[in-house]
């Protein structure tokens, strides 16, 4: 039987309740204590048992300094794996058995993590549309972040926990004259659960927010100037044609909401969706990017679609609305394999066109990685070795050939950065790959239609 959800939450609630906080001076003594008791036992050598116990509470007085509370969960788990060790020694597994011990500091002490709440949507998307001039504003509302909201609900944060570090997604949403209050408050939270913080693409603007964090710069926004914009001039030839390819191929757009797709249309947007050279069962990211295609979750959701001259759907651009309406961002394109040529340049075209019409200021169509090592044509030894880095991930983002699509736009903005401590790259590293590229199961909208042929 499926437990009821005000149970299941006030269980979750149970687990996760802290029953010794560590965030004091006189916890970071009691750790520093134990662990030179634990050496001198080791020094002595009094008896097999010092280095095992050495381990544990090594990994114990870390996580006390790191200011990481016990919660009832990790306390359980913790005995657990301590009587584990225990019956694999009288089981004559002393390895075993040592490794479980010395473990159990590891597992008492393991980061607490924030859960999101779907719940928050609406209050999430109040502020995405309080937010102007942001192109990554409504990628705060993915379903896998957790939220964090200044007292009076006038702005948020969003962002994920992994290991023991809060990644920050993005720049502050809603009310930005609360922004520095709500980040010290924010900062003061994970402080109390001994979380770390980071920032994953923060804007130019906004680095004064975070001042004892050190910017790396890792990309660049591109924003469409939406009443400026047009194809004239020698620099567009290379978008001009690419959009003329598809008028000579018979292709046409429409432009529909998610959250009211007629059912014979989901099905073809569906049939795409699969057909798609990307990932089609399988999503990644999260900075810079929604999740849920097609299934109608989140509000301010526009589709532009693309059919061949013979009716059937060719590809699809997802586009997510912010600042009232003064703001558009690209989600994620999608196509058919085999797709005519220049179809992704004719749906951006388009949408800009029907966007100018109704007053949009700002159209975002992706975020530009690391431009400068494509458009230095004498890479130094540092920039090669980055070059080359970056085409390893080609089967997951080629990154170089959105590069190429987006410059034919001759729109790079501002500068975005990730924010961190220069002491923890290494394992920061892993943790924002982590975020960005470990795949996790799509869930595909409910068809009741059928495709047409």
């Amino acid at each position: 039987m499926t437990e009821p959800p005000l149970q299941e939450a006030l269980r979750l609630r149970a687990r996760e309740r802290v029953v010794v906080h560590v965030d004091s001076p006189t916890a970071r003594w009691v750790g520093a204590l134990a662990f030179l008791i634990a050496a001198s036992w080791l020094a002595v050598g009094k008896s097999p048992w010092s280095l095992t116990i050495l381990a544990a509470v090594a990994l114990i007085a870390r996580g006390i300094f790191l200011g990481r509370p016990v919660t009832a969960a990790h306390a359980i788990a913790a005995a657990a794996t301590v009587f584990a060790g225990f019956a694999a020694h009288l089981l004559a597994f002393d390895v075993t058995g040592d490794v479980l011990i010395a473990s159990s500091g590891l597992v008492l002490m393991w980061p607490t993590t924030a859960r999101p709440e779907p719940g928050q949507l609406p209050r999430v998307w109040a502020l995405v549309k309080a937010t102007s001039g942001d192109p990554v504003a409504p990628f705060a509302m993915q379903m896998l972040k957790s939220h964090f909201f200044s007292t009076d609900g006038t702005a948020a944060i969003a962002y994920r926990t992994r290991l023991g570090y809060a990644v920050v997604s993005g720049d502050p949403i809603g009310d930005e004259d609360g922004f520095p209050d709500l980040i010290a408050e924010f900062a003061g939270m994970c402080h109390t659960r001994g979380w770390r913080v980071v920032v994953l693409g923060c804007s130019e603007r906004r680095l004064g927010l975070w001042p004892d964090l050190r910017p790396v710069p890792i990309g660049r926004d591109v924003v469409i100037d939406v009443p400026a914009f047009d194809m004239v001039g020698r620099r567009f030839r290379n978008l001009r044609q690419a959009v003329q390819r598809t008028h000579n191929a018979g292709i046409t757009t429409e432009i529909v909401a998610e959250q009211e797709l007629a059912d014979g249309l989901l099905a073809e947007l569906t049939d795409v969706l699969l057909s798609s050279a990307k990932g089609s069962r399988t999503e990644r990211g999260f900075s810079m990017i929604l999740d849920g295609a097609l299934t109608g979750h989140y509000p301010g959701i526009l589709l532009i679609v693309a059919r061949d001259n013979a009716g059937r759907v060719q590809g699809f651009h997802r586009y997510a609305l912010a600042g009232d309406g003064g703001d558009v961002t690209l989600d994620v394109p999608w196509h058919r394999r085999g797709a005519p040529n220049g179809i992704d340049e004719r749906l951006s075209v388009d949408m800009i066109a029907a966007m100018k019409e109704l007053g949009v200021q700002r159209l975002s169509l992706a975020f530009a990685a690391f431009p400068e090592i494509f458009t230095d044509p004498e890479r130094g030894a540092l920039r090669g070795l980055c070059y080359a880095a970056i085409h390893l991930g080609d089967s997951l983002i080629a990154l170089e050939s959105l590069y190429r699509y987006l410059r034919k736009f001759h729109a790079l903005g501002d500068r975005r950065y990730v924010l961190l401590p220069l002491s923890q790259v290494l394992p920061l590293l892993m943790v924002l790959l982590s975020l960005e590229f470990l795949p996790r199961r799509r869930h595909l909208p409910t068809v009741t239609g059928s495709a047409s042929e």
